[in-house]
């Protein structure tokens, strides 16, 4: 898990590097938690960053920033959203989001805990935007189609997260999570399962993974920066 972790982190930011280099100057990072690509990315200065996540989630990491004497970097903006009263657009729009112009989207850890509804939206959301946008998340295939082993690990560790009040409950066939992309508008579409995600991250070593499991997508509009 803890590889599969860093893994997904490091493909969405070679993504998002490579996002820049196309003229890419907005990040939003959803569900951001305490993540910190803000406060140490290579390409910060060069972007500007907005933290989704819920008011009282901002709030406690700020007491955390605090705490660690690390200052707010000026290319970060919070976006405080309470879905249950803001939607993702009226509150990216109150942080100064401009729908205009092309944007990256990074969504690590969140798909797997949302309602096909919520992943929906966002999804419609992005796809609707003015400029090019770019988006960057994980899921993983349904447990039923996973091979035994795979399987019981998954149950194990499906059984511990929703005793913690966090269940899995989204999971997605790749080729008809392709096909609700490209009906909303996703032209390009990369997908690395754990056979490919090892493949590219560590060389030598494919043979004998499975080829279900955990997934990283990436997808890009296609419409006039």
């Amino acid at each position: 898990m803890r590889i599969f972790i860093a893994v997904r982190t490091r493909f969405a930011e070679d993504a998002l590097a490579a996002a820049v280099e196309r003229g890419v100057r907005q990040l939003v990072v959803l569900g951001a938690g305490l993540d910190t690509y803000a406060y140490r990315g290579a390409l910060a200065a060069r972007l500007r960053i907005f933290e989704v996540d819920h008011p009282a989630t901002q709030a406690w990491k700020r007491e955390c920033l605090a705490a660690a004497q690390i200052p707010l970097p000026p290319c970060l903006t919070f976006a405080p959203i309470d879905f249950e009263r803001r939607t993702l657009s009226e509150g990216l729009t109150a942080a100064g989001f401009d729908h205009a112009q092309p944007a990256f989207f990074i969504w690590l850890g969140v798909v797997p805990y949302l309602t096909g509804e919520a992943t929906d939206s966002t999804l419609g959301f992005i796809s609707r935007l003015d400029a090019s946008a770019h988006v960057v998340f994980d899921y993983s295939d349904p447990p039923e189609t996973l091979p035994p082993e795979l399987r019981a690990w998954h149950d194990r560790r499906a059984a511990q997260v929703a005793e913690l009040g966090e269940a899995w409950i989204n999971y997605f066939e790749p080729r008809q999570l392709h096909a609700k992309l490209t009906a909303l508008g996703f032209a390009e579409i990369e997908d690395l399962g754990p056979r490919e995600i090892v493949s590219r991250y560590f060389p030598g070593r494919a043979a004998g993974i499975p080829g279900r499991g955990g997934h990283i997508l990436r997808a890009v509009t296609r419409k006039n920066s």
